[in-house]
């Protein structure tokens, strides 16, 4: 591997014109494409195989003029004085009415005293509006006229607010990443203390980035990819491109100061770092590309995009960063040795990173027992976890959408704000009636309808049962259930399951689904717990493999996965107690805590799987680089740290800022997703790679490199360390260069 990847390296180095046009005209290329493809089509929330996507697919059979999976809003009226059945307030209700149903995209708005929504104090009441399209698919137009209809109808005496998915705005700017950007600039300055050399990997990354985005976009329409799965792959594209460009530039500068020239250098920079970044890169897409077997096609889409957008990041770092290497020439120089390291005293002054190493092999034990401990505190909200469909009652009180919501609950109880929906299928009940004309139906549908109806309401957990309604074809009904306590309660919960539960559906002589936002909830959160297992299993056995063929060892690859799960536990109890119980909330912009979103814990396990992954193989590649080469355990720990501990620091630095800039964002699934990664990438790179992992290897001593030797034959030697380069794979002057000792002239190496 090292010696092929060398080679391309060289040749990307030679050809850089070349390999740069053809980057460049990759990105024109996608340009042009996407300028001309249609646009995305909307993002697919259904979750096959669960009996609320069920009910859903049986209203749209059955009941297609109720549009069951159309946007829908909400508009809540509020009397001040008096109330809202007084002449001149209903007047005024009336007339919005009216202009909520000239809105565009409207098919449908319910009359608040036709249909009887007016609370008993008759201070409040609601109307719906029922859209022809999704969420999604609505227009601008749409959502601007439903706006600027509640705000011309708001007045002194009557509030006026808007709730439901109508109301809810898209993504907005990218302002996110550029201060992600920003960050990461600066570290890379610091870092390379050069404006050119910092300034490639950001360019590069904008590159892949870029031309992931827009073939996103060109393949939208085929692949049916939704509109929010670039968010992602921008978040992802961005981290891992800067970081595996910031290795291969930093490796190529090291070996400028070890007197190779340009052509050299560049071959094993990729031969080496290079092929680090291979394998880091592929433990990230087995783990994005394997949320696919979770079963819920916007995950899927999500993770196979951002894996899409880091191939490209590994491509271009094996390919286009030598080749805008050689166009920069020796404008891009060797490594310089930091000020207070060419002062006289040097030797008796080592790096921040070696004197840490050197401490942590001294006293393996006690730095793997507090560094383990720490990360159990700050994993124990993790054990206090609750998943949710994110909500109006979960936006700020600024809103309109959290203040109609408050409404609906002081006005009627907070059941009304997430009601559940009952579909009823008479079975093979013999007499079906005349079922043609719609009007008189199966009479074993509306006696099993009205049954279901009577056994519900009787319940103290339900406040209200709407009438069943009969579809045309009269063998289904459907009725509202509305519960006593609110949307996300476990009492709401526990209604969803007692009303699925089988013996009540036996009892009714009758098919009864149960859907609506809570059971859609409910039902969501098992899918994802009853694919958690098999995930991991996949996930992490793939890896696991692919690991023992990169070290050749099974220790390591242990202890990685071991290491792993610390990161993500540590992980997810941040993003428990900062946006579930609300702890440094104003800090961060959490302005309401509330359950986690349900897709966050399996989203976070793979994401982080993969990225936890690329530290490991940085690090510890260079450790047994060491190893190989003649250095004892210990030394070969040390020597890891001397060569990569800052670079690993700036590359978690830079990957860290750029997901943590997205707690800017607006959307509340991409701001945990931004915290959640950015807290367990730190946990990860510097407790868990710089810290536990120095420890364990200490103690492993050499048996950390053990390999039984039946599997030694059956495992490839990929030779990532680039053990063959020094062997003269390359002959000439490679094979001068290289046939130094790296154990010999270790200790002359500057610290990049």
């Amino acid at each position: 591997m090292a010696t092929l990847l060398s080679r391309l390296g060289r040749f990307s180095f030679r050809r850089r014109r070349l390999v740069a046009l053809l980057w460049l005209a990759l990105l024109v290329g996608a340009a042009v494409l996407a300028g001309r493809a249609p646009a995305a089509p909307p993002n697919d929330f259904s979750m096959p195989g669960t009996e609320a996507q069920q009910a859903y697919d049986l209203l749209e059979q059955s009941f297609p003029e109720l549009n069951a999976d159309g946007a829908a809003a909400r508009v809540v009226f509020r009397a001040e004085d008096g109330k809202v059945t007084d002449a001149a307030t209903r007047g005024a209700i009336e007339d919005t009415v009216r202009a909520l149903g000239d809105g565009p995209q409207v098919v449908r708005v319910t009359d608040p005293f036709a249909t009887r929504s007016v609370s008993e104090d008759g201070t409040t009441a609601y109307a719906q509006v029922s859209y022809a399209v999704s969420a999604a698919e609505l227009e601008e137009d749409s959502r601007t006229a439903l706006q600027e209809t509640v705000e011309r109808a708001a007045s002194p005496e009557l509030s006026v607010e808007a709730g439901g998915n109508a109301v809810s705005a898209m993504p907005g700017g990218h302002s996110s990443e550029a201060v992600g950007l920003a960050v990461a600039a600066v570290v890379l300055v610091v870092t390379f203390g050069s404006l050119l050399a910092a300034g490639l990997p950001l360019l590069t990354a904008l590159l892949g980035v870029g031309v992931g985005a827009l073939a996103i976009k060109v393949l939208a329409a085929p692949l049916g990819l939704g509109a929010t799965t670039t968010s992602l792959a921008v978040m992802i594209g961005l981290a891992v491109g800067i970081d595996y460009a910031l290795f291969v530039v930093s490796r190529y500068r090291a070996e400028l100061a070890r007197g190779r020239d340009g052509t050299q250098a560049a071959g094993h920079a990729v031969g080496t770092a290079g092929s680090a970044v291979v394998f880091a890169g592929l433990t990230v897409v087995i783990a994005l590309a394997g949320l696919s077997v979770v079963g819920i096609p916007m995950l899927t889409q999500m993770g196979l995009a951002a894996a899409g957008t880091v191939v490209l990041a590994v491509l271009i770092a094996v390919t286009l960063v030598p080749a805008l290497l050689g166009l920069c020439g020796r404008r891009i120089g060797p490594a310089r040795p930091r000020r207070r390291e060419r002062r006289a005293d040097r030797a008796a002054r080592p790096s921040m990173g070696v004197r840490w190493a050197r401490f942590v092999v001294r006293r393996p034990l006690a730095v793997l027992l507090g560094g383990a401990a720490l990360l159990g505190v700050v994993a124990l909200p993790a054990a206090s976890l609750e998943t949710g469909l994110p909500g109006d009652d979960s936006k700020p009180v600024s809103t309109t959408q959290r203040r109609a919501y408050d409404l609906i609950a002081d006005g009627f109880g907070p059941g009304y704000n997430g009601p559940l929906t009952v579909v009823v299928q008479a079975g093979d009940t013999g007499d079906t009636g005349d079922s043609g004309d719609g009007d008189g139906g199966d009479p074993g549908a509306a006696r099993a309808a009205e049954e279901v109806a009577g056994r519900i309401d009787g319940r103290d957990d339900v406040s209200a049962v709407g009438p069943p309604r009969l579809s045309a074809s009269g063998d289904t009904a459907v009725l509202n259930v509305v519960p006593a306590a609110s949307p996300g309660s476990t009492e709401t919960t526990d209604l969803v399951h007692a009303l699925r539960d089988p013996e009540f559906e036996r009892a009714s002589d009758a098919r009864v689904l149960v859907t609506g936002t809570t059971a859609m909830n409910a039902d969501v959160s098992q899918k994802l717990s009853d694919a958690l297992p098999p995930y991991l299993a996949l996930v992490v056995g793939l890896a696991f493999l692919l690991l023992i063929a990169v070290f050749r060892s099974l220790l390591v690859p242990l202890k990685a996965a071991l290491g792993f799960l610390l990161s993500v536990l540590a992980g997810l109890g941040a993003v428990v107690a900062v946006f579930q119980w609300g702890w440094l909330g104003s800090v961060l912009g959490v302005t309401e805590p509330g359950p986690i979103v349900s897709i966050m814990p399996i989203f976070m396990v793979g994401v982080v799987f993969g990225l936890a992954m690329d530290y490991e193989v940085f690090l510890v590649t260079r450790m047994r680089e060491a190893y190989v080469h003649g250095r004892s355990p210990k030394e070969s720990v040390v020597s890891g740290f001397e060569h990569s501990a800052r670079v690993v620091t700036a590359a978690a630095v830079v990957m860290v800022s750029v997901f943590a800039a997205f707690l800017g964002s607006e959307e509340q699934i991409l701001k945990t997703i931004g915290f959640g990664l950015a807290a367990a990438v730190l946990f990860d790179a510097f407790v868990v790679r710089m810290t536990l992992v120095p420890a364990v290897l200490a103690l492993l001593g050499r048996s950390a490199w053990w390999l039984p030797r039946r599997v030694d034959r059956l495992v490839p030697d990929l030779d990532i360390e680039g053990e063959r380069l020094g062997r003269g794979a390359h002959g000439g002057d490679d094979a001068a260069s290289d046939g130094e000792s790296v154990g010999a002239a270790a200790g002359r190496l500057p610290v990049n």
